[in-house]
């Protein structure tokens, strides 16, 4: 036999052997029906379904992306809000610390200036104190200090004019009475450089001065005073006033 026809006759074997084990599993009593031929034909398997569950996933995948990158995103945000919030509060504390500093500096100088001031006041006054004037304890010196204090009063007169009556009334004597004149009658005798009486001396007294008849100073300044308020100046009296 050929060795092809042995091929054949192999595989029709085959066939009727499947054949006959498939009629000897049928059960006894069941009816016996015509089928066809086992088909054959090959089973078809579509892709889209397959295409569309890995669709899903992807967008699943990409919605969880963006989710996690927003939460990111905002919590970025969130730590530059808090930076900026931060660098903002130091810069007003800074900003504080320096109008504080500013404000102790410029109160520091103040009290320094006023320091200063004060002291130079002190200074001035030490100064003053120090430039008071002086007056020599006689005549000259008298007269002299009466007219300091005549010209911040304001009375007129001058050296010439209270030294000519000084002399005529009393010589230059501080301590000289009159005992024996009208006014000794009466027992309101006139005394010192200006043979003042007490009445004269007490109603046109200068302030500043001593309330002592014989000081010199407040006599002839008292003196100046009256002859200022009855003759215009001690200057027009020549003679008795």
């Amino acid at each position: 036999m050929p060795k092809n026809t042995h091929k054949i006759a192999i595989a029709g074997a085959a066939t009727l052997g499947a054949a006959a084990l498939a009629f000897s599993v049928v059960p006894a009593d069941a009816q016996t029906t015509t089928t066809d031929a086992v088909s054959t034909a090959r089973v078809a398997y579509s892709s889209k379904p397959v295409q569309d569950v890995k669709a899903d996933v992807t967008d699943q995948l990409a919605a969880k992306s963006v989710k996690v990158e927003a939460i990111a995103a905002k919590k970025k945000a969130a730590a530059a809000e808090a930076a900026k919030k931060k660098a903002a509060a130091k810069a007003a504390a800074a900003k504080k610390k320096a109008a504080a500093a500013a404000a102790a500096k410029r109160k520091a100088a103040a009290a320094h200036k006023a320091k200063e001031a004060a002291s130079r006041s002190a200074k001035r006054a030490v100064i003053k104190k120090a430039s008071v004037k002086r007056y020599a304890n006689n005549l000259d010196g008298w007269i002299k200090h009466s007219l300091d204090i005549m010209k911040a009063k304001g009375i007129p007169g001058s050296y010439e004019g209270l030294h000519r009556n000084i002399i005529r009334e009393s010589s230059g004597n501080p301590n000289a009475i009159n005992n024996w004149d009208i006014n000794a009658i009466n027992g309101i005798p006139s005394k010192g450089l200006l043979q003042v009486i007490p009445p004269t001396f007490k109603a046109y007294h200068v302030p500043g001065t001593s309330w002592n008849i014989y000081d010199p100073v407040a006599n002839i300044t008292a003196a100046a005073n009256y002859a200022a308020d009855k003759y215009g100046s001690m200057d027009n009296v020549d003679s008795a006033y």
